[in-house]
């Protein structure tokens, strides 16, 4: 798929001012000034984060109540339920809560619906089961801020809720006892971008802050809320990043027993680093909930039979990627035998026979091959219900909410979403996000794009320099790891096709700074690489090769 080269702008003026104050490369002030740090201070804040950064948490709204509400519960040793919903970010979140209070109170348990019976959020059947289990108070972590209802029903049976959650509010806010979401428009807390977990992270804070200082086992559990921060694909800036550098810190150096041995089970070494979670360790947290059940996910988190549960996931892991090759090819003949979904802006697909827990990674599969908008649908309990994801610079959940005449519920981000619908609005629903699409999706945009954060040259790459760009970690949204372009570069004569389809590199410039190169999947390209000068773009890595390290680039295109 050709791929658009777009170069962000800086104020260069800027740049001059803050390199006159870091006295480092230029680069590095234009990648800065980029992540909007202009001042020796923010850099300092940027390259050097403290615990202290973090925001008071009585900053949140009603976080006071909810702190008041726990405190009351376990003043009156009422039975405490933490719920949660069946992912990553779901999952991480009712482990953090129930590992920091379990030592210290006994009556709380946990809940994780079931994906295929009670479907996404809070459910009318778990706060049956809470109701009947004698539980009075409901923690809910990364759901809860759409369930009117759900929060109406429990009311009526004498269960109070609060609510975190870091979605998006609809119009009208459930009558929780307290709601802690920084997105809600009454709330002025300074940072937005907290994941689920995090906003558990912030309750968590808040109480040590008002009722005992336990501050320190807290932060000894960032490492689970760095999972979550990496898995539910939230910016890494601000607090996050604050978060996640020392949840990196605490899973490379002393893991969670539950961490540790999912670490061993899924065969991760070396430094383990955002990518290395995003690709290795949540997808077998996620498919507990996505093939079994998401109760074995938080049993691993908080250290119940770590062996066996690591054991369990890495068999879900490995079931779940069947299914998706099967569903990813059936849904692309789909596509393919009708030229109707061809000739789209967006992709909008339903069967019956597949596999609810994987159509959201069935979704962002279609995306690698027709890069727009995508919802895949299917059939559970007499509704379709489904995952959308979306393309760079296309806000999907706008899309479905513009949409919602069609929906029984929906919920979600920018780029990731999930909805429910009855069978007969399928078509109607199919044809107005279309429209929507047709609409407000720019044509250009339908052409992946490449970011080039700088020009440089070979000769500026060396330790020196690597090691500077290693600070600007870790990487994330809003904080990518940089892609450099280099224009005119030659082969030496040395390139080559490794493999089944990569494309080994070795590359110079006038002759000069050899440096090597490998482009995944990218063996077509040795052609243009062999017939002259070319520019490519790349990310700069290291490479550990019979015990010894080297810079090499990451390729990412070549013209």
């Amino acid at each position: 798929m050709a791929k658009r080269w777009v170069k962000t702008t800086v104020d260069i003026a800027k740049v001059n001012l803050l390199q006159q104050q870091l006295k480092i490369h230029p680069i590095f002030c234009e990648l800065l000034v980029k992540r909007g740090i202009e001042t020796y201070e923010e850099a300092k804040r940027f390259f050097r984060p403290q615990l202290s950064y973090l925001h008071d948490p009585f900053l949140m709204k009603d976080m006071d109540k909810a702190v008041s509400r726990i405190a009351k519960a376990l003043t009156n040793k009422e039975k405490i339920m933490v719920y949660g919903d069946y992912d990553v970010d779901g999952t991480t979140s009712v482990a953090l809560i129930y590992s920091f209070f379990k030592p210290m109170y006994p009556d709380i348990d946990y809940y994780i619906p079931d994906r295929y019976i009670e479907g996404y959020g809070i459910s009318f059947q778990g706060i049956d089961f809470a109701k009947q289990h004698g539980f009075s108070l409901i923690i809910s972590l990364d759901c809860g801020i759409k369930a009117i209802e759900q929060i109406d029903y429990a009311n009526e049976k004498g269960i109070d809720f609060v609510i975190c959650d870091h979605h998006r509010p609809g119009a009208e806010l459930p009558k929780a006892h307290a709601i802690l979401d920084p997105k809600r428009e009454d709330c002025n807390y300074p940072y937005k971008e907290l994941s689920g977990c995090g906003v558990g992270f912030k309750l968590l804070q808040a109480y040590c802050q008002k009722y005992f200082d336990e501050s320190e086992r807290l932060y000894s559990m960032l490492d689970i809320v760095a999972v979550s921060i990496a898995a539910d694909i939230v910016p890494i800036t601000g607090e996050n990043r604050v978060l996640a550098y020392y949840g990196l810190q605490i899973l490379n150096q002393n893991p969670s027993p539950g961490l540790k041995q999912l670490i061993e089970s899924a065969n991760v070494k070396g430094y383990i680093a955002i990518d290395d979670i995003v690709f290795k360790l949540a997808p077998r947290i996620n498919a507990a909930g996505r093939m079994e059940d998401g109760k074995n996910a938080v049993k691993l988190l908080v250290g119940e039979s770590a062996f066996a549960q690591a054991e369990k996931l890495n068999k879900n892991n490995i079931d779940r990627k069947q299914v998706d090759m099967i569903m990813t090819r059936e849904a692309l003949e789909m596509i393919e035998r009708d030229e109707k979904h061809i000739n789209r802006k967006s992709t909008v697909l339903f069967n019956p026979e597949w596999h609810k827990g994987v159509v959201g990674i069935v979704a962002s599969r279609l995306i690698d091959s027709y890069y727009r908008p995508t919802v895949i649908l299917t059939e559970s309990n007499g509704l379709l219900t489904g995952s959308a994801r979306s393309i760079s610079g296309f806000d999907v959940y706008n899309a479905i909410e513009a949409c919602s005449e069609y929906l029984d519920k929906f919920g979600g981000h920018t780029y990731a979403a999930g909805l429910t619908m009855l069978p007969e609005n399928f078509e109607k629903f199919a044809e107005k996000f279309e429209a929507y699409v047709q609409e407000n999706l720019l044509d250009e945009l339908l052409t992946p794009e490449i970011i080039i954060d700088a020009d440089i040259e070979l000769s500026e790459i060396n330790d020196k320099f690597y090691n500077i760009l290693k600070q600007f970690a870790p990487f994330g949204p809003n904080n990518m790891r940089p892609v450099f372009r280099t224009c005119e570069v030659m082969d030496t004569g040395n390139s080559k096709i490794g493999g089944t389809d990569h494309l080994q590199l070795q590359v110079s410039k006038k002759g000069q700074d050899k440096i090597k190169g490998i482009g995944f999947g990218m063996a077509s390209y040795l052609d243009i690489v062999t017939k002259g000068p070319f520019d490519m773009c790349y990310i700069i890595d290291e490479n550990l090769w019979k015990d010894k390290l080297y810079l090499q680039l990451l390729i990412k295109d070549i013209k």
